[in-house]
């Protein structure tokens, strides 16, 4: 009897193991100087095998995009959209009947950004994003950062 019910919990005890969220997706947030009140907002995502994290440039009715919100700051002027740089794969995702574009292994956004001379502050914001592999996705995520600007 002893034995039986030691295979049962062994058992329920993998079964909530594998039943846990995972997060597969690593970030890195840096602000990269480029001049006196110039600032290149890097956030790298580093993403496990096999999952992959789509690009922020996806369209409607497929899943969701990696978004890149900023807090405002009224020290600092936002320059452009975030830029993608990495392996952009595009294929058709039968689960979405549409062409998806994502990254695997890993992705690097940048953001450039002016700051008010001769202040030091803080960018502030929140990444959004999804990520899958060929069987499944997880929840849509979110990674909050601040990052010195100085």
């Amino acid at each position: 009897m002893k034995k039986y019910l030691l295979v049962l919990i062994t058992g329920l005890m993998g079964f909530a193991a594998s039943a846990q969220i995972k997060d597969p997706v690593s970030w890195d947030f840096k602000a990269v100087k480029k001049g006196a009140d110039k600032y290149q907002l890097v956030i790298t995502a580093t993403v496990a095998q096999p999952w992959h994290l789509y690009s922020q440039n996806m369209g409607p009715g497929g899943p969701n995009p990696t978004k890149i919100e900023l807090n405002k700051n009224p020290l600092v002027t936002v320059v452009g959209k975030p830029k993608e740089n990495g392996k952009l794969q595009k294929v058709h995702d039968n689960n979405f009947k549409m062409d998806v574009l994502f990254y695997s292994n890993e992705v690097s956004f940048t953001q450039e950004l002016s700051v008010k001379a001769g202040v030091k502050t803080n960018i502030t914001g929140v990444v959004k994003y999804m990520v899958c592999d060929d069987n499944e996705c997880l929840p849509p995520s979110k990674k909050t950062f601040d990052i010195k600007l100085q």
